[in-house]
């Protein structure tokens, strides 16, 4: 099956919309657990607020890119709100550079 490596590259193609930063250089990924055997990814992530109204079109995205890879048969996504998400302790240091936080 397909790495967790590849899926974070993946998902790296899958962009904040508002923002335009990718979901996992903002991080908002927050964890890839994949079952062999079924095929199946799941994906928990956040978003960068509860009130967050492109939420289904990120998650919506992700799920379409993920199903194109070889064996993933199924993509779950679990939108999660803890830890809550804190651009200045979860995005990569490009994405902080992009968002001007030094």
């Amino acid at each position: 099956m397909i790495t967790e490596e590849e899926i974070k590259e993946t998902l790296k193609q899958v962009y904040d919309p508002e923002i335009g930063i990718d979901i996992v250089n903002l991080g908002l990924v927050y964890g890839i657990e994949r079952d062999e055997e079924s095929g199946t990814v799941k994906i928990k992530h956040t978003l960068t607020s509860p009130g967050c109204p492109l939420g289904p079109v990120i998650q919506g995205q992700a799920h379409q890119m993920l199903l194109k890879l070889p064996g993933i048969k199924d993509v779950k996504m679990e939108l999660v709100w803890e830890p809550q998400w804190d651009p200045h302790a979860m995005c990569s240091e490009e994405a902080k550079m992009e968002l001007g936080i030094f």
